[in-house]
């Protein structure tokens, strides 16, 4: 695995993207971060660290507003607007590019999917509604991202429990008892380490049937 940090002028701003690449890599997965916080986030890492082992270039997306060091995450348009003008530099390499992001970020990924022609989209901690007011349901752009989808969800996540989610075309795995950063108590009967597994590897499992 290489890795090289790209910078990427958008009319948002400038953007950020960290690329973890794979020999000989059949397939592009690039993630973005949510609101909250950036690329640290430990999903995000944790698929970095694994996928390109298994032949999958990871490219993890950092927003103009991040890059800028403001607080506050734009407005969705402006996000939507910074990731379109990503995504020539994301497709360079030559791969199908599978779009996605934690939170934030996969709402991102779902309302330009179809748009962009992305080979599928990741849907990390998608909040479904904010906390305590699921009658605010953003299931629409979920269902409507027009692309295999692969969402993977916290138990205990406030933004939306796997039960809460709609049917439809998705796939939707859960992640016992993480919250919407997939952290897990301490007295849960499995470890941090454990969990961050379980997501890679259903990731993984889901691009691999993907690319077949």
């Amino acid at each position: 695995m290489t890795t090289r940090t790209e910078s990427v002028e958008t009319p948002a701003g400038e953007a950020h993207i960290t690329w973890h690449t794979a020999p000989g890599a059949e397939l592009v997965l690039a993630v973005s971060h949510g609101a909250g916080g950036g690329i640290e986030a430990r999903d995000l890492q944790a698929l970095a660290a694994a996928l390109p082992a298994r032949g999958i270039t990871v490219a993890l997306v950092e927003q103009p507003w991040r890059v800028a060091g403001k607080k506050v995450a734009a407005a969705p348009r402006v996000l939507d607007e910074g990731w379109r003008a990503l995504w020539p530099a994301l497709a360079a390499p030559g791969l199908p590019v599978v779009a996605g992001g934690r939170s934030a970020g996969a709402r991102v990924a779902c309302r330009t999917a179809a748009e962009l022609d992305a080979a599928g989209v990741l849907a990390l901690a998608f909040p479904l509604h904010p906390p305590g007011r699921p009658e605010s349901s953003r299931a629409g752009e979920l269902t409507g991202a027009g692309r295999p989808t692969l969402v993977v969800q916290g138990a205990r996540d406030p933004f939306g429990r796997p039960e809460e989610f709609p049917g439809g075309a998705h796939t939707l795995v859960e992640i016992p008892y993480g919250d919407h950063g997939f952290a897990v108590p301490k007295k849960a009967e499995l470890t941090q380490e454990e969990a961050l597994a379980m997501i890679t590897e259903a990731v993984a499992g889901w691009l691999t049937g993907l690319e077949a």
